[in-house]
């Protein structure tokens, strides 16, 4: 099988062609290294010096794709140089040669080949120095130290200064993918704050307005939707008025916090009087104590109000309990009960998108959050013990938790 030989770079074609070239000037003029009575010379003339300069150049086209394999067959070259008269840019070719295995080399290569040259230039200035003893022999490894170790250090230099330049920009893409990923993720999270918001300002008039107009529609009594109508003005008075709000937050700049006019425990009043109007039999037990975290307070304003608004779209006809205790474990508890049954009014229709934000609040909080029907002395031991849907939602109030 035929060895294919790898394809040379341009450029390195272009280093070729031009040591060539210039080599063959300097060998056309007659312009040699050394003088041909020199002990080193053994092969004296002009025609010796084409064989190293030819296979230089040619060491040249693998400076970049196989460094170590250039520099090994250029080394041979540079020994048969120095045998001849000499060529200027058969020496300078090594050079570049020694200088590309060091930066394109191997890691391996970059490492050791330093270290060799070095070694060669010490040695190169004390063993003649030792044999010869005359100071003229130091300018042995000078001239080794030109050659070899000053362009090997060179190209180290540079190739550490690459890795280095490398290993920055690899830095600064991985971190703008973390800060896209950030913000992406930031994004996300707003817009589920927002579409929570948005869901629980406007969803309990909302449904308000859908059972009250259904009924409307189905009786024939006047007074009975004459009071309807009342109760879908009211409503729908409250919803722009929260949808005011929210746009106003949205519009809102410079803050990325809660906005000072975020419903409080405080409103747990008017929120459970807004739920008699429209028809529920609430009952309201609230103690949660004082010096409540603010994210706390929403949570639970929150999960009281959706839990309301489910109550008035599903739930059957009985009495609605809300209860807000502080226990020992310095966590705020809610709990919410409504009949579960069928209910012969009408039903608004209904996404889940409550409970899947009542859950978000409570994780955001690190607390806990359950939803479901159970049996009615499982919550209120003084009950007849028929079936409830309760919502119980566990928030911690300690800094730790909160963070």
């Amino acid at each position: 099988m035929a060895v294919r030989l790898p394809r040379p770079h341009r450029f390195d074609v272009y280093v070729a062609v031009g040591g060539l070239l210039g080599g063959l000037l300097l060998w056309a003029i007659g312009l040699g290294m050394r003088p041909a009575d020199e002990p080193a010379v053994l092969f004296d003339g002009r025609w010796p010096l084409l064989a190293p300069l030819v296979v230089m150049a040619g060491c040249e086209l693998l400076r970049r794709k196989a460094p170590r394999t250039g520099l090994l067959i250029g080394t041979a070259a540079i020994v048969a140089d120095t045998l001849t008269q000499g060529n200027l840019v058969t020496l300078l070719m090594y050079t570049d040669l020694m200088y590309a295995a060091v930066l394109y080399g191997p890691p391996s290569s970059a490492r050791r080949i330093p270290w060799i040259t070095g070694l060669l230039t010490v040695a190169g200035t004390v063993v003649p120095y030792a044999v010869l003893r005359v100071p003229e022999a130091l300018l042995i490894g000078v001239a080794v130290g030109v050659v070899s170790f000053a362009p090997a250090s060179t190209g180290l230099i540079v190739r550490n200064h690459r890795e280095a330049a490398d290993a920055a920009l690899l830095r600064a893409e991985q971190t703008a993918l973390l800060a896209e990923m950030d913000r992406a993720q930031a994004v996300t999270a707003e817009r589920s704050r927002m579409a929570r918001e948005l869901h629980d300002m406007v969803a309990n008039h909302l449904s308000a307005i859908a059972i009250h107009s259904t009924a409307a529609l189905s009786l024939d009594d006047a007074a009975t939707t004459r009071q309807a109508l009342g109760v879908i003005r009211e409503n729908s008075v409250a919803g722009l008025a929260e949808m005011r709000r929210l746009i106003g937050i949205l519009r809102d700049e410079g803050g990325d916090t809660e906005p000072a006019a975020a419903p409080t425990l405080d409103g747990l009043g008017a929120l459970v009087e807004g739920a008699r109007a429209n028809g529920l039999d609430v009952t309201l037990d609230a103690a949660p104590g004082e010096n409540l975290p603010a994210p706390v307070e929403l949570a639970a304003y929150r999960i009281v109000q959706e839990s309301l608004t489910n109550a008035l779209k599903h739930a059957s006809k009985g009495p609605v309990r809300v209860l807000l205790a502080r226990d020992d474990d310095n966590a705020l508890r809610v709990r919410v009960t409504s009949p579960y049954g069928d209910r012969d009014t009408p039903r608004a229709p209904g996404s889940g998108a409550g409970l899947v934000g009542m859950r978000e609040r409570a994780a955001l909080l690190h607390g806990t959050f359950e939803a479901g029907a159970v049996t009615d002395t499982d919550s209120d031991p003084d009950s007849a013990g028929g079936k409830i849907w309760a919502v119980r939602a566990t928030l911690p109030l300690t800094e730790g938790d909160l963070a």
